[in-house]
C-alpha cells in the first residue's frame, strides 16, 4: 500500500541562464526570457517589490474576464512576434509572447522534470506519456530515458513540440506525438492494455478537445486519474500531476490520489510548486500546487 505522506513538500524552481525571476510583487512578477524581460500578473505575489523600476520589454494587461485574456503592451525595444530561442540543458525550445499571458512554456515545471529524471535515472527504455504535454519542453526531457507518448489537444501545440524537438536536435527520438483529447486518449489506452513506467499531467482548469469534448477539473480528473491508475502497475516509476490557477488545495489532489492509488507500493506527496527570485535572499513565488506516486 502507497505511504500517504501528510506533510507538504515545496518543489523549488532556481533559474538557469535563459530564464530568471528577477523580482516579484504587489500582484505582478518580474522575469526574464534570454535576453528580454517582461511583467505579468501573478496574483500570489502580495508583497512588495524590492527593485524600485522594472525595465521591461513588454507588459501583458490582463481584461476584465478571469480566464487569462488580456493583451501584451509593449516597450520601444522590438520582440520578436513569432518568438526567438531559448534552452535548458540539451532542450531547445522557442519562447512567444501567447494571448494567455504566458510565453511558450512553464518555467516552474523545471524541478519536476528533474525529478522525473531522478526516478528515470540509469534507464533507456521508460515508457512515459505526457498528457496535456503543451509545446513538448517536458516531453523532451523524458525521452532521454526511453519512448514517449505526447498527448494534447491543440494542433498548434503539438506542432510547435515538434518544432522545439527539431531545434533541439531531437526529431528522431521515440516520441508519439498525438493531438486527441486526454481523456478519449488514456481510456483507450486502457482498453488496449498498455502500461506505462510514468505518466505527467497538467491539465486546465477548462478546455475543449479537438472534436468539441469539454474538460472541467473538478467533474473530468477523477475519471482520467483512474484510467491513468490503470496504465500503471507496481514495477512504474511515478505519477506528477499539477494544477494551476484553481480555488484548491493539495490536500484534495492528494486525496483523490489516495483513494485511487493507494493500492500501489510507493508513497503519495503533495505540495506546491514555487520559484525563487534571483539573488541570495530571493522570495519564494508559489504557481502551482501538486500531487505525485512515486515508486523509488
Amino acid at each position: 500500500m502507497a505511504e500517504l505522506i501528510a506533510a507538504p513538500v515545496v518543489m523549488t524552481g532556481h533559474g538557469w541562464a535563459d530564464y530568471q525571476l528577477v523580482d516579484s510583487g504587489h500582484g505582478r512578477k518580474y522575469e526574464s526570457y534570454g535576453p528580454y524581460s517582461f511583467i505579468r500578473p501573478e496574483a500570489q505575489a502580495m508583497w512588495t517589490p524590492r527593485l524600485e523600476h522594472w525595465p521591461a520589454d513588454g507588459e501583458f494587461v490582463p481584461g476584465s474576464d478571469e480566464d487569462g485574456g488580456g493583451r501584451w503592451a509593449y516597450g520601444t525595444r522590438q520582440v520578436p512576434r513569432d518568438g526567438w530561442p531559448l534552452a535548458r540543458g540539451d532542450v531547445k525550445f522557442t519562447a512567444q509572447c501567447t494571448p494567455f499571458r504566458h510565453l511558450g512554456f512553464f518555467p516552474d515545471m523545471a524541478p519536476v522534470w528533474d525529478w522525473m529524471g531522478e526516478r528515470l535515472q540509469g534507464r533507456s527504455d521508460a515508457q512515459t506519456m505526457n498528457l496535456f504535454g503543451y509545446t513538448g519542453v517536458g516531453t523532451l526531457a523524458l525521452s532521454d530515458y526511453g519512448p514517449v507518448t505526447h498527448v494534447d489537444a491543440s494542433k498548434k501545440s503539438v506542432a510547435q513540440a515538434r518544432e522545439n524537438a527539431a531545434l533541439s536536435g531531437m526529431a528522431d527520438r521515440p516520441v508519439r506525438w498525438i493531438v486527441d483529447d486526454a481523456a478519449k486518449f488514456t481510456a483507450r489506452e486502457v482498453r488496449r492494455g498498455k502500461r506505462y513506467d510514468g505518466i505527467i499531467l497538467d491539465p486546465p482548469k477548462f478546455g475543449r478537445g479537438p472534436e468539441g469534448e469539454v474538460w472541467r477539473l473538478e467533474e473530468s480528473l477523477p475519471g482520467l486519474l483512474d484510467n491513468c491508475r490503470q496504465l500503471l502497475d507496481a514495477e512504474s516509476s511515478f505519477l506528477f500531476l499539477t494544477v494551476y490557477a484553481v480555488r484548491m488545495s493539495s490536500l484534495a489532489l492528494i486525496g483523490l490520489m489516495d483513494e485511487i492509488f493507494r493500492d500501489l507500493p510507493g508513497k503519495l506527496e503533495h505540495g506546491d510548486l514555487a520559484v525563487r527570485e534571483q539573488g541570495p535572499d530571493g522570495r519564494l513565488l508559489p504557481t502551482a500546487i501538486f500531487a505525485r506516486w512515486s515508486n523509488d
